[in-house]
This record gives structure tokens, C-alpha cells and sequence, in this order.
């Protein structure tokens, strides 16, 4: 007998038919002898139908109502689920998180999970019942409901399973498990039989949507096995595992890309310490994430460029704050755009293989793209290319580490 926690997606409970369909899976690991408890979210497109009501009613809304009108979408879904599985003559009870409880701290709309009491939630499973529990919710130390930010079911499934000592956290979406890129991209692009926990880390924060960077996080921490799999297929899926679980490292596991990204270039910008503070600081006080940094050498000691990158959605804002602060940073001009892409490679095996780089660098030359900033960790390599040859890097990229399918 194992104990597993299974997640379904919004698109995995779009409508009636498909929660019936959620529901035959979870009979199934029953049937099997397993423990389950299920984690959902809310029907596709509902949590969005429901931030709009609330910015039509107040665009400066309170986040702890915001809180409750969002998490109400996973309460429907829940409710669903456990009727469905009692209509099939199993045991099922659903579970706010407020109920279990999942506590959280204070931050409405992008709350954190401090603790999860699993007592009640361990005496269901050991007698039998699937323990149904809303997914993106929590209870904050005043008793208000939390919710944790978009994506946040993930986040739940990986505490819960850590919580509940499970065996394995099983995320159900709609595809088949974490490829080697974007099949939509690279149509010769295959399924990963098993990831690190870094891997897995890289891909979804430099754009890869399978999985949410929360989630992944939390699973490393806790060293919670994933196993990213299909609704809709019964095929195996990818497993999210520690590194010692593969005995083979492939030197690039995957290609990811991000055109959530926009470029700012200052111009002859003091060369002295404190230069960089004078930039950076007032971007982190206005909580705008700051990504690649390339500062060119200067040529007379006197001056120099800095360039970097911000997320697409901040591009605006982080203008209107570096012009803000334009006599303090004294630069001469500024540069900028949003007609860019990051690509990246990512791969464990990095760390005990060279000319990994190199084969980037000459691969995007003879294709005749330009690299804008470079930067790299242990185990990934990024470029900011212009967005126009996206899909081209990908593909050349892919095919030079030897990542497409037989």
C-alpha cells in the first residue's frame, strides 16, 4: 500500500464530465489499495471569471476579500469531486483548507504555508476515505482565508504530500509529462523519463509552464518524489526526483525559453562603487525583479553601460523608475525594448562536462543570431536574443545537444 496525493489541474476539471473523469483515476489508485488524498483546483477559467467580478465591483479591493470571493472557485470543484466518488461507492469527504487546517501566514493573495495538521486528514486515510482538499487556500493567523497566488494548487499538493509523509505527489494536466522543450516548438521533442529537482527548478523559472517554481522549490526542500502525468493518457509520466536517483546524467536535459522579458540599457553611467546600488536599489524598493546584468568594460575609467533585464509585464514601471531617479544615476541615455527572448539550456550534467557553452554560442552564430547578455549558474546557460528567432534557437539548440527523438 502507498499513500499518494493526486493533483488536478483546472483544465483536469473543466466540467462535470471530466471531474467523473478525475474521479474513475482516483478509483482506480484505490482500487489498487493505495491511500489518496486529491488536491484540485478550480474549473478552467472560473479563478479568472472571478478576479474580474471583483476588480468590476472595486478596482483598490481589500485582499481579504479578494481572498474569499478567489478561493470559492476550488470549493465548487471540491464539492464535485467528493459527490463523484461517493456516486462510485467510495469514501470521500471534502476539505477546505481552513478546515484541515493549512496555515498560513498573513499575505493575502500570495500567502505562504507555515504548517499543515494533518491528524484528522491521517485518521480518514487510514480508514479508508480519499480525503478531498481544496487546492490555493489557507487560513492566515487572524482566521481570514489566504489564498497563495496563482498557480498555488501546485504549492498545496507538494505541502500536503510532505505533510502527509506520502509516497509520491502525482500532478495531473494536460500533457504527458516534462519534455526536453516545447513540443508546440520542436515537434521532435521527448518526454523526460526523470528530472532533478535543480533541473526541474531551472525549466519552470526560466519558462517552462509544467510545473509551478513554488512547488518545485517546496518538493526539493521537503525531497518529495513528483511525477508530472496526462488526465486524459494513461501513460507514464516524468518523475521529479533527488539527483541520486539517476545514475546517468544527460549533460542538457532541456531547452526553455522566456518571451516575458524586456531589455533596459543605460549609457555611460559613473564607474565607481555605489553605481550599482544607485540603479538597483530603487528598482527593489519598488518590487521589480531585476534578471540578467551585463556591465561593459569601461574604455577611459570614467564610464560604462549597464544592461539588464525585467520581467515584460514590469517594463513600464521600471522605466518611470529609473527615469524617476535620472540626476542621481546620472546617465547619458537610455536605451530599451521588449523585442526580446531568453533562452536557456539546463542540464546537472553541466557541472562535470565542458565546451557545454561554446556549443551554444557557435550553435546561435551559424544560425546568425545575435546574443544580446549572457549569464549562467552551475547548471544553465541563458542568452537574450532578439524575440524575432525564437523559435529557430529552440529548434538548432535542440537539435545540437542531441535532444531530439529517434
Amino acid at each position: 500500500m502507498a499513500r499518494i496525493v493526486m493533483k488536478f489541474g483546472g483544465t483536469s476539471v473543466a466540467d462535470v464530465e471530466k471531474i467523473k473523469n478525475v474521479a474513475r483515476r482516483v478509483k482506480s489508485e484505490v482500487d489498487a489499495g493505495n491511500q489518496v488524498a486529491v488536491v484540485v483546483s478550480a474549473m478552467s477559467g472560473k479563478t479568472n471569471e472571478l478576479v474580474g467580478w471583483a476588480d468590476t465591483i472595486s478596482p483598490l479591493y481589500d485582499a481579504r476579500e479578494y481572498d474569499v470571493i478567489v478561493s470559492s472557485g476550488e470549493q465548487v470543484t471540491v464539492g464535485l469531486l467528493a459527490m463523484a466518488l461517493q456516486s462510485m461507492d467510495v469514501p470521500a469527504r471534502s476539505w477546505l483548507g481552513w478546515q484541515i487546517p493549512i496555515k498560513t501566514d498573513g499575505a493575502h493573495a500570495k500567502a505562504r504555508i507555515k504548517s499543515i495538521d494533518t491528524t484528522e486528514l491521517d485518521k480518514r486515510l487510514d480508514g479508508g476515505e480519499v480525503v478531498c482538499v481544496a487546492g490555493f487556500q489557507g487560513i492566515a493567523p487572524d482566521n481570514r482565508i489566504t489564498t497563495l497566488g496563482r498557480g498555488g494548487s501546485d504549492t498545496s499538493a507538494v505541502a500536503l504530500a510532505a505533510a502527509l509523509r506520502a509516497d509520491r505527489c502525482d500532478i495531473y494536466t494536460d500533457v504527458e509529462g516534462v519534455y526536453t522543450t516545447d513540443p508546440r516548438i520542436v515537434p521532435k521533442a521527448r518526454k523526460i523519463e526523470k528530472i532533478t529537482y535543480e533541473e526541474m527548478l531551472e525549466l519552470a523559472s526560466l519558462g517552462a509552464k509544467v510545473l509551478q517554481t513554488r512547488s518545485v522549490e517546496m518538493a526539493m526542500n521537503h525531497r518529495v518524489r513528483v511525477q508530472v502525468r496526462s488526465t486524459f493518457s494513461d501513460a507514464e509520466g516524468t518523475l521529479v526526483v533527488d539527483e541520486d536517483e539517476i545514475v546517468e546524467q544527460e549533460v542538457v536535459s532541456g531547452i526553455a525559453y522566456s518571451r516575458d522579458e524586456a531589455k533596459i540599457t543605460l549609457v555611460k553611467v559613473a564607474d565607481k562603487p555605489g553605481t550599482a546600488a544607485t540603479i538597483f536599489g530603487p528598482l527593489a524598493e519598488a518590487n521589480i525583479n531585476v534578471d540578467m546584468i551585463v556591465q561593459n568594460i569601461s574604455e577611459n575609467g570614467n564610464s560604462t553601460d549597464m544592461t539588464f533585464t525585467v520581467p515584460r509585464g514590469e517594463f513600464k514601471r521600471a522605466l518611470q523608475v529609473i527615469e524617476g531617479n535620472r540626476e542621481k544615476i546620472a546617465y547619458q541615455e537610455l536605451l530599451s525594448t521588449s523585442d526580446v527572448t531568453k533562452v536557456s539550456i539546463i542540464g546537472v550534467g553541466m557541472r562535470s562536462h565542458v565546451g557545454v557553452a561554446r556549443k551554444m554560442f557557435e550553435t546561435l552564430s551559424d544560425k546568425g543570431i545575435n546574443i544580446q547578455v549572457i549569464s549562467t549558474s552551475e547548471i544553465k546557460v541563458s542568452v537574450l536574443i532578439a524575440e524575432e528567432y525564437t523559435e529557430l534557437a529552440v529548434r538548432a539548440l535542440h537539435t545540437a545537444y542531441g535532444l531530439d527523438a529517434d
